[in-house]
């Protein structure tokens, strides 16, 4: 196996009323769906990282890993639980509440890693990044948990200490729009 895909659905969905954003409904189906139906593709494995609503996410027929950082630590804590239970070298990451994400993800991240021989490599549309959407090696286990044990959060800190690489995806603006509202989720079901 070459990469692990990990759905980052370990939020409280604060914005959305405190709702599972992955179990909200996009389209007529869950978040959680559109996300692994365009990730089940690029990836040879999928770990579900939620903290709860766990037997939900278990019929989605992947595994269900939950954070080992308590207090919903954020989307490091989702990739440290994915790195602990991954097979694979490369490990991506991509949020629950993003249903249109890039066909090409894996493979133009995985591209730009091994070309740049970096740590990490990350989406990015325009001048913005999207530190959630990325790439990088199962090796940085240890940064990670260090960087986590002594209570950083924030994914771009952890990214600027890394050997990093952005990957344009410019092409593709829309397929970066994150759910954090029933005001967005409204008006992205009507412009897909």
């Amino acid at each position: 196996m070459n990469i692990t895909g990990i759905v980052l659905a370990g939020g409280k969905g604060k914005r959305m009323g405190g709702v599972d954003k992955g179990l909200v409904e996009f389209n007529r189906q869950p978040m959680v769906s559109h996300v692994l139906r365009r990730l089940a593709p690029q990836v040879d494995e999928i770990l579900i990282n939620a903290n709860r609503e766990l037997q939900r996410y278990n019929q989605f027929g992947h595994r269900v890993i939950e954070d080992e950082f308590s207090g919903f630590a954020g989307p490091l804590a989702g990739l440290h639980a994915g790195m602990q239970h991954a097979e694979s070298p490369y490990i991506l990451t991509a949020p629950v509440d993003s249903p249109l994400l890039p066909p090409n993800l894996a493979k133009r991240l995985l591209n730009a890693l091994i070309m740049h021989d970096a740590d990490i490599a990350v989406a990015r549309t325009g001048k913005q990044a999207h530190p959630v959407f990325s790439l990088c090696r199962r090796t940085l286990l240890p940064e990670l948990e260090q960087f986590l044990t002594e209570g950083g959060r924030k994914m771009a800190d952890w990214i600027a200490q890394l050997d990093h690489v952005t990957v344009s995806f410019s092409d593709q603006p829309c397929a970066f729009i994150n759910i954090n509202t029933l005001e967005e989720l409204s008006e992205l079901e009507q412009a897909a």
